[in-house]
């Protein structure tokens, strides 16, 4: 008769079904704990189908439903006020969800702005993600408008905030910025030069990086500095010491990664930390064994992964850890652009987007 520990050092299997089954029931019916986050409901969106793309499971929705989604993307985007377009054109872009603005429908004609509408730098970024990611060659994306609205979002520090008039700013948004600009192939909205110096002076005496100028360091916008500045080929000459950088980053792992030194591992830094040192180019530094171990420890039962182990599972979780696993070529997930955060299927279709397709890469410092 076989013992309870006979297989106490078997690997624990990838669920791979389940987590399909995980993002295409949370796509159908998002779960009433969400409810409070339905203005992010486009990164809510995101999650679940990324998930299912880098699952290589997209084929579980219709050509029919996939339509659906775009036009209900598309449906968020705001356009200039057609009899005044200098009104709102800092607010153009996508927002989150037509809780925002006008109801949506889809017969609806019109997606100008309500009264308090406003487009969200992270919310334009998922949604030209996912556009891609659902077969959209972009088409109807009002570049124009959204370039010019990123003008009116840069503090003069460099930095980013996420809607007009926020009064809040840091390494999150300017990331978003950049992603942006690099889908829509236009850096004419970005002031490269203030936003570089922003990300020079947010690197701590730790070598990682903070939000901002003097704050701590922190694997989330340590991520989205070196991958905007990877975005415009800036990343060898604008971090003070690159191999300090890498070994912060090394250090974060415990046996998942941490976001911060004295913090538990927590399953979504396999991303952001995994993430940067892939970007780096030292991804083959990191323990896989124990990183396994730990994402596999905050597998759900039901699909999804958690933050901790025995939490219950939430999308960002379970995709930025499916995310993580890709690094370490776990069967079953695609390969990512740790840069765009996207399937390497997406990112080349971004080559055929009406942006790139047999048009020169606009140059960020022309």
């Amino acid at each position: 008769m076989a013992s309870d520990n006979d297989n106490v050092d078997q690997p624990k299997e990838f669920a791979h079904a389940k987590h399909v089954k995980f993002f295409k029931r949370s796509l159908d019916y998002l779960p009433y704990q969400y409810s409070s986050a339905d203005t992010n409901r486009m990164t809510l969106g995101y999650f679940c189908i990324s998930g299912l793309d880098i699952l290589d499971k997209l084929d579980v929705l219709s050509e029919e439903t996939k339509k659906e989604y775009i036009e209900w993307i598309y449906a968020q985007q705001i356009h200039p006020n057609v009899n005044s377009p200098d009104i709102n054109k800092p607010i153009c872009g996508f927002r989150g969800s037509s809780f925002t603005g006008c109801p949506y429908s889809p017969e609806a004609t019109s997606t100008e702005a309500t009264k308090y509408d406003r487009a969200n730098l992270a919310m334009t970024y998922t949604a030209l993600v996912l556009l891609l990611t659902l077969g959209d060659d972009l088409s109807r994306v009002n570049r124009k408008a959204i370039i010019g609205a990123l003008p009116y979002l840069q503090r003069e520090n460099g930095s980013f905030c996420p809607c007009y008039e926020s009064r809040e700013s840091d390494m999150r948004f300017l990331y978003c910025a950049f992603v942006v600009s690099y889908i829509l192939n236009d850096w004419s909205g970005v002031d490269i030069p203030k936003a570089v110096h922003f990300i020079k002076s947010s690197q701590a005496y730790d070598y990682g990086l903070g939000q901002g100028p003097s704050q701590e360091s922190h694997g989330g916008s340590t991520y989205c500095a070196v991958a905007a500045l990877d975005l415009v080929g800036k990343l060898d000459s604008s971090v003070i010491n690159q191999e300090k950088l890498l070994e912060w980053c090394l250090n974060r792992q415990k046996s998942g990664f941490q976001g911060r030194m004295n913090k538990p591992p927590d399953s979504c830094y396999s991303f952001w930390i995994g993430a940067t040192i892939k970007i780096l180019g030292h991804y083959e530094l990191v323990d896989f064994a124990q990183h396994r171990e730990f994402l596999m420890a905050t597998q759900g039962g039901i699909g999804g992964f958690s933050k901790w182990p025995d939490v219950y599972p939430d999308l960002l979780h379970a995709y930025m850890a499916i995310a993580g696993l890709s690094f370490m070529n776990e069967p079953g997930i695609k390969s990512m652009n740790p840069t765009l955060n996207c399937s390497l299927r997406v990112s080349k279709a971004l080559e055929d987007s009406v942006f790139h397709r047999g048009k020169p890469k606009d140059d960020p410092f022309k």
